[in-house]
């Protein structure tokens, strides 16, 4: 249950839970403020086309299934269930009209251009990534359908764990403009060690999730390696078989930050520098045939690609 207490601490973290059963939450992303005061933008605006100060980035669940020790979240909800449900109509409106309001300040900013305020309060693209497993979440399909109905793109990011829920995003018609797989290990054995599940056969899980993305025929579909040094940054053999068998679209190598919570459960010397994400990139794409395509060097990313 979400307590006022533990409401109380999210919102100091910056998040504002939303919704009348407290499973969703807005929180504003440091590249959409930094867009507003005419800096740049997330990496994904330069690859994916989406507008930095346009995008929300939501829950529709804080619940998680797993407990990475590189989650820079907080640990409170895990293993709960969701059992009260907010509708996904009501949890978009509610995301817009918190984000608006989160947004209120920057109307009066000497950075902020007027237009620039005017398209931020409506909202173009939802990142489905803020915390907790999203496809925990039974209605996703309907909150996807709710969101693309109101021309916005929505990026789903999930940890594979929950297959059943992508097949219905396919069964439903209800594909994300992008979807994200995060893979954090090549093996049960590393995901005991990496994520500490409350699920059995987690390995399993990912695996299946992992050969429905050649499914999807609408989504940019992207396999993202959440890369932290001696942790999952190992066995780029493993990661290039599980490549081949999903087929994805993109491949996406993020390097770990230490921040927040994490700071708590790994030293600082986890992070990887940007030149040995380029090199566990090269060895990628010797063994995928995928192609390196883009970098960047600020948020630490190295995206490979097919084409």
């Amino acid at each position: 249950m979400v307590t006022q207490e533990l409401i109380k601490k999210y919102k100091k973290s910056g998040y504002r839970i939303i919704g009348k059963n407290k499973h969703s939450a807005v929180e504003i992303c440091r590249w959409t403020k930094s867009a507003l005061r005419g800096e740049r933008g997330c990496y994904k605006q330069a690859w994916f086309c989406i507008k930095s100060h346009r995008c929300i980035q939501m829950t529709p669940s804080l619940v998680c299934n797993l407990r990475c020790q590189f989650c820079w979240r907080r640990f409170d909800l895990r293993q709960i269930e969701l059992n009260t449900l907010d509708e996904p109509k009501d949890i978009v409106e509610e995301a817009v009209k918190t984000q608006q309001e989160l947004l209120s300040g920057f109307g009066g900013n000497l950075k902020t251009t007027k237009e620039m305020f005017k398209e931020a309060v409506q909202p173009k693209h939802f990142a489905i990534s803020l915390d907790g497993e999203p496809t925990l979440y039974p209605k996703l399909s309907e909150l996807i359908k709710e969101i693309k109905s109101r021309d916005c793109t929505a990026f789903l990011v999930t940890n594979g764990t929950m297959p059943s829920r992508l097949e219905e995003l396919i069964e439903n018609e209800a594909e994300p403009t992008n979807l994200y797989i995060s893979v954090y290990g090549t093996s049960d054995e590393n995901y005991q060690k990496v994520c500490k599940p409350f699920i059995s056969d987690v390995f399993e899980k990912v695996k299946e999730s992992l050969r429905l993305m050649k499914k999807f025929k609408e989504a940019k579909t992207i396999f993202r390696i959440t890369a932290v040094k001696n942790l999952t940054m190992v066995n780029p053999e493993g990661y290039s078989e599980l490549i081949k068998m999903s087929e994805p679209k993109f491949v996406e190598i993020k390097g770990y930050a230490w921040l927040g919570e994490s700071r708590k459960r790994l030293p600082n010397s986890a992070v990887p520098t940007v030149e040995e994400l380029k090199e566990f990139g090269g060895k990628l794409q010797k063994l995928t045939g995928y192609s390196i395509a883009a970098e960047d060097d600020i948020s630490r990313v190295v995206l490979l690609t097919k084409k």
